[in-house]
């Protein structure tokens, strides 16, 4: 069932989660840590003030099917990509989403009325940058003080705002991983972010106008609903799962409409999302030490253990031996989001 909120609300939402959770701040006092409000969703966002007046979020969230109502508001400038998850956004002139194939880049301006929906998928993980328009000036001025024509657009004052959504590439979604990733502490930690934004602002405002999006990019909630269940039955059905076809008649959508829901919703296919789901199950029943790997491999869809081991290590980065003996395992770190998103 979908939550139903005014934006308003859902602030206040925020606001009552903070007074009873207070914000973390980070060691080397560079980011805030909040945690998301239990009504809609779980997990935090990461925030940051990288200069006065441009601020970082490094979210890492799973919302429970959230629509907002947005009213007519000025906005600032904001450049946003997902490595996984979804969030459609529609108004009066226009309807996209950000999700793991399509970020977004809103320019400053009167943003219109409109809605939000965040479907309950796997978690919503990426970065939104949010700006002042001056700061476009700052980083991209030419040298008659004037903005390039192609940015202009982005800033629009007293007018509509312009939306638009770039493909993330392969170079953009790099990036977005090593913010996430920041290995650093302190002012070296700021100093990183404070480059790899500007990297990640250059490349999104390089794709802008270069391709726009198929018309399967935006998906109904219907739709999104069916693709949920698919991937709740290929989670329930881990030793013995359907074929896509098969998978896509039981949810009543097309082998290619259920293709691309996967690639927006998790940013991997249904085959890519099954062996994710083996390999997390097989990890759990690894480490309480109560079954062998060739026991586990079983459970979880495997007749032959050596390909169920190479599967595993390409998860992990070590073999299920090494998980059962305790060691760490490597790789896959989870990534970090503000409450607002589209504006």
């Amino acid at each position: 069932m979908t939550l139903e909120l005014t934006a308003q609300a859902e602030a206040e939402l925020w606001q009552e989660r903070e007074q009873q959770f207070p914000p973390v701040t980070s060691l080397g006092r560079v980011e805030t840590i909040h945690t998301t409000p239990p009504s809609i969703g779980k997990g935090t966002a990461r925030n940051s003030e990288l200069y006065p007046g441009l601020e970082l979020s490094i979210y890492n969230e799973t919302m429970y099917d959230v629509k907002l109502q947005v009213l007519e508001n000025p906005h600032s400038v904001q450049f946003m990509v997902n490595l996984s998850g979804v969030v459609e956004s529609g108004g009066l002139r226009d309807r996209l989403c950000v999700d793991a194939n399509y970020g977004y880049v809103g320019g400053n301006g009167i943003q219109e009325k409109h809605f939000i929906f965040t479907p309950q998928s796997q978690p919503s993980i990426g970065v939104s940058i949010e700006m002042e328009p001056e700061w476009l000036y700052r980083f991209f001025a030419e040298p008659s003080g004037d903005l390039p024509l192609e940015l202009q657009p982005l800033v629009q004052s007293e007018d509509w705002q312009r939306r638009f959504s770039p493909k993330t590439t392969g170079a953009i979604r790099t990036v977005v991983q090593q913010i996430v990733n920041c290995p650093f502490v302190g002012t070296v930690k700021r100093m990183y972010l404070q480059s790899k934004v500007m990297e990640l602002m250059t490349l999104q405002i390089a794709r802008i106008g270069v391709e726009e999006p198929p018309i399967e990019h935006c998906f109904k909630p219907q739709t999104l609903e069916r693709i949920q269940l698919a991937a709740e039955i290929l989670r329930s059905h881990l030793e013995y799962p359907p074929s896509q076809l098969a998978l896509a008649q039981q949810v009543g959508l097309s082998k290619r409409t259920l293709q691309k829901g996967f690639q927006a919703v998790f940013g991997i296919t249904p085959f890519a999302y099954l062996t994710r789901q083996r390999m997390q199950v097989a990890k759990e029943l690894l480490r309480s030490g109560d079954r062998t790997v060739a026991e586990v491999a079983n459970v979880v869809g495997y007749a032959n253990p050596g390909q169920f081991a190479g599967t595993f290590r390409r998860q992990f980065g070590i073999s299920p031996l090494e998980c059962v003996r305790g060691k760490l395992i490597e790789g896959n770190a989870l990534l970090g989001r503000s409450g607002a998103l589209l504006g």
